[in-house]
């Protein structure tokens, strides 16, 4: 028996709004439908590639000063034509674009070594930039004492690891290979609104691990914790270090104050 498909069943007009749709997407190996002259549908195929293009254009500004512009428009054009979207919206292209990035597109043997993490780590921009998380919560005390209180990270804070040292990354300088040790970011957006870049430490980073899993510890415990895991022979030492890193982190709006007793 043989087996029709869905677009065999459909209604005529569904069929030619899937031909326009496709043409449109990949006008190379699509055909465009035979009733509209080419002058109209290169109107289309100019202004939703163009809308696409420019709007990645925009989010990665980094990655595309690495391209020649024959092969932007080529990876451009990879994604444009080969990802089905999971969302409408306009602002979540970005995040369509690394999906792909991430879990379809076919790696080609002269990728740039550090493209998924160069394209997340500006991505990461324009997702706190939108985000609607705040600062401002009923349950957090933004001027609790971050040594005896229990410290809480910002929701507008996600503190990050690369492989390469994607803040460093530009025309003058792509590295070949990975970094030796990670390059671990915080990427926070404060009280002004402004979307802010920290290069942190290997205590503070894992300060703020424990921070984003805490409950029930205060600054102190979490300090001493620390300490303990470092076998450090003066843990008074790390406490105090860290009690000013607490400080400096509050100052900065990655961690948003101590939790109130309910």
């Amino acid at each position: 028996m043989t087996k029709i498909s869905h677009m065999e069943t459909s209604p005529e007009f569904i069929r030619r709004q899937y031909e326009f749709a496709a043409h449109i997407r990949d006008p190379d190996h699509q055909p465009a439908p035979a009733e509209i002259e080419d002058r109209r549908m290169a109107i289309y195929r100019e202004l939703f590639y163009n809308n696409v293009e420019s709007f990645l254009s925009g989010t990665f500004p980094v990655l595309r000063t690495l391209y020649k512009d024959p092969d932007w428009h080529l990876l451009v054009r990879d994604y444009f034509s080969n990802h089905r979207a999971q969302t409408p919206l306009f602002l979540e292209i970005p995040r369509e674009f690394l999906s792909w990035l991430e879990n379809e597109r076919t790696a080609q043997a002269d990728d740039l070594p550090f493209l998924y993490e160069l394209a997340h780590y500006e991505w990461v921009e324009l997702a706190l930039s939108i985000s609607e998380e705040s600062l401002d919560r009923g349950d957090v005390n933004s001027e609790g004492n971050l040594l005896t209180g229990i410290p809480v990270l910002s929701p507008l804070a996600w503190h990050l690891s690369y492989r390469f040292p994607v803040h460093k990354i530009g025309p003058d300088f792509m590295p070949d290979e990975a970094g030796e040790a990670p390059t671990n970011i915080v990427v926070y957006r404060n009280r002004e609104d402004e979307v802010c870049f920290m290069e942190v430490n290997l205590v503070t980073k894992r300060l703020l691990e424990l921070i984003s899993e805490n409950n029930n510890e205060s600054g102190e415990q979490l300090l001493t914790r620390i300490a303990t895991e470092m076998s450090h022979p003066q843990p008074d030492v790390v406490v105090k270090g860290g009690s000013e890193i607490l400080e400096g982190l509050a100052q900065k709006d990655i961690i948003a104050g101590t939790r109130n007793n309910l």
